[in-house]
């Protein structure tokens, strides 16, 4: 990334959508769907099934492209045609980073926006929210890339080394055996109907980040947030337990935030496109509804292997769970 040149300062006297779209792509689109397929030597059918599975609509026969498409897709074509991956596995791939840059986007988007506000509010306001978008596109744009590569070949280290640690079945690289936790917000419905939209999202902002830094912080990892609820996995049952507890200690004591719930459960999960499947992953979240406030609730499966000498636990009353019959939840806390 280190050759890449940022844009050329873009400063009209009218700012318009179109002239922020180039900034960002570098050109505005000329090519059609036609064009590019033919041009990457590939079907017009093709070629949409990949943009469909970048998450974008087809374009029909406008000329909704330019040379950047046609670079990416002959790119991704080449490594299909050398023998690397099958056209499937393309599209899987694809799908897989356009949800992921998708949400990335937005959450960028949703995070400048207040910045674009203090520009036009201040010494150098442009007179249009498109035309401070524009300054902080040329100034941001390009560092960002360079840390979004930096942080995809950082993650993918990580994420090769997690096969080997999570101890993957050589059958199934997908299956793994981790502790699954499921943080939740109490009462958060009743309270997001109650209290000014800017302040709910301070409250899922602040309650999403902490989660994070405790789940980093123990070497676990965070799977997906849900606005009230945090899904991350551990590697082992002590691991998770100490984060549940970290969550509860921070968010609990919080006076900004609600108080939470956490459930865990151990087990078998299947591991695919950044998520993660299978019956752990819904026990944890049905046992957040058993337990009370800044309380943490296990399945059996993860209490029996809890050494004694750091951890309580206690069964309590067998009850129906949704999916899976009567269970025996457990109550747990450290000594």
């Amino acid at each position: 990334m280190d050759d890449v040149e940022p844009p050329e300062p873009v400063r009209p006297a009218h700012f318009t959508r179109e002239q922020l779209e180039r900034v960002i792509l570098g050109d505005l689109p000329g090519l059609t769907s036609t064009d590019v397929a033919d041009a990457a030597g590939v079907t017009v059918h093709e070629a949409r099934r990949l943009w469909r599975a970048l998450g974008f609509p087809d374009a029909g026969e406008a000329p909704a492209f330019n040379d950047a498409d046609l670079s990416a897709l002959s790119t991704l074509i080449g490594t299909v045609e050398a023998g690397a991956i099958d056209f499937d596995t393309a599209v899987r791939m694809t799908r897989a980073v356009g949800q992921t840059m998708a949400r990335l986007a937005d959450w960028q988007v949703a995070t400048l926006a207040a910045r674009v506000e203090e520009l036009e509010a201040g010494e150098e306001a442009t007179g249009s929210r498109i035309g401070s978008a524009l300054r902080l596109a040329e100034q941001v744009g390009v560092p960002f890339e360079r840390l979004l590569i930096y942080s995809w070949r950082r993650h993918l280290a990580a994420a090769v080394g997690r096969i080997e640690a999570l101890g993957a079945a050589d059958e199934d690289l997908h299956t793994t055996q981790v502790t699954v936790g499921f943080a939740d917000l109490v009462s958060f419905t009743a309270l997001s109907n109650e209290i000014e939209e800017s302040r709910l999202g301070d409250m899922v902002e602040i309650f999403e980040s902490r989660c994070a830094d405790v789940v980093a912080s123990r070497h676990g990892r965070v799977i997906k947030t849900l606005g009230d609820s945090v899904l991350f996995v551990s590697e082992d049952p002590v691991q998770g337990l100490e984060i549940a507890f970290d969550i509860v200690e921070l968010i609990g004591n919080d006076g900004r935030l609600p108080d939470v719930r956490l459930g865990l459960a151990t087990g078998s999960v299947i591991m695919r496109m950044g998520d993660v499947y299978g019956p752990p992953v819904n026990l944890a979240a049905r046992l957040t509804t058993v337990a009370r406030r800044n309380r943490v609730i296990v399945d059996r499966e993860t209490a029996d292997r809890l050494p004694a000498e750091d951890f309580d636990t206690r069964a309590l009353t067998p009850r129906p769970v949704r999916g899976f019959g009567v269970v025996e939840p457990v109550a747990a806390r450290r000594r």
